[in-house]
């Protein structure tokens, strides 16, 4: 099975050429202690077996600039995409999407909160920011919300507004899964389900989360999968910001999602991420 990352990071060692603007003015711990080039991201991910990635810019070092994330992947076109942040409430943000897209930008990611920052999904349902989902429909590109379950009403109601936009939850919205079966605390979650251009990533996390109280991967994960479909979730390693090498991220992952049938995980780990970042197919 092809193996496809749709949440790896990548920090540059040369502060003059990309120097660090994080989003809140306070840049993460992770980007500082466990700094990752896109050149040590491939020696990662040849090392675990991982043959493609989707990798998602650093907010919490580089703010709105995409640079990086921009010419790192495009230095290894054949393996890797760039997912990207931009500000949704500036005047001019459909003219900066389109030109990030030419630039090569593979898709957007709105960061609400986090490890800098507590959750504020008041920008989500902001309508000065619709005019940048139109363009993100015009364009065809995905976009993924971090967010904690605060900020699902939100999410529903931009999958609602924009059909045409696949939304990739990060981290899965952050459920609460500690009660086990049948998973009545992450009810918002998969209240989602019926929302088709929905899809859940699933990174380090959750699988951290299912060995909690009375969860459990063997529960958990087929419920998420009779709720949305394995086409609607895809894995993300969260490298280099969770603990471990790439290889025993992926490691993990495969433990936990051993309970799903081989179709199942070849969406997940391979075929959803190539639906939702079509450049992933080539090759």
């Amino acid at each position: 099975m092809k193996i496809i990352d749709i949440h790896p990071h990548i920090i540059s060692d040369d502060e003059m050429r990309y120097p660090p603007g994080p989003l809140f003015g306070k840049r993460s711990d992770w980007s500082k202690e466990r700094p990752s080039t896109v050149e040590a991201l491939i020696e990662a991910m040849d090392e675990a077996g991982v043959a493609k990635a989707a990798v998602v810019h650093s907010s919490t070092t580089y703010g709105f600039d995409n640079s990086y994330v921009v010419d790192g992947c495009n230095q290894y076109k054949d393996r890797l995409v760039a997912v990207g942040s931009v500000d949704m409430l500036a005047d001019d943000v459909t003219a900066v999407i389109k030109s990030w897209s030419d630039k090569g930008l593979a898709g957007l990611r709105i960061f609400t909160g986090g490890s800098t920052k507590e959750f504020d999904p008041s920008e989500l349902e902001n309508p000065k920011t619709f005019k940048g989902w139109e363009m993100l429909s015009e364009l065809s590109l995905p976009m993924c919300i971090q967010t904690g379950t605060v900020g699902l009403p939100q999410v529903r109601m931009l999958a609602e507004k924009f059909p045409n936009v696949n939304i990739i939850l990060d981290h899965l919205g952050r459920p609460d899964v500690a009660d086990g079966p049948p998973y009545t605390n992450a009810a918002s979650l998969f209240a989602l389900a019926d929302l088709p251009n929905i899809y859940l990533k699933l990174t380090p996390r959750i699988f951290d989360e299912v060995e909690k109280g009375n969860a459990s991967a063997a529960t958990f994960f087929p419920r998420v999968v009779d709720a949305f479909g394995a086409q609607r979730m895809a894995w993300g390693s969260n490298f280099p910001t969770s603990p471990g090498t790439l290889k025993e991220i992926l490691e993990t992952a495969e433990k936990c999602l051993a309970c799903l049938d081989e179709e199942e995980r070849a969406w997940i780990f391979s075929k959803t991420a190539q639906k939702l970042y079509p450049a992933l197919r080539q090759g």
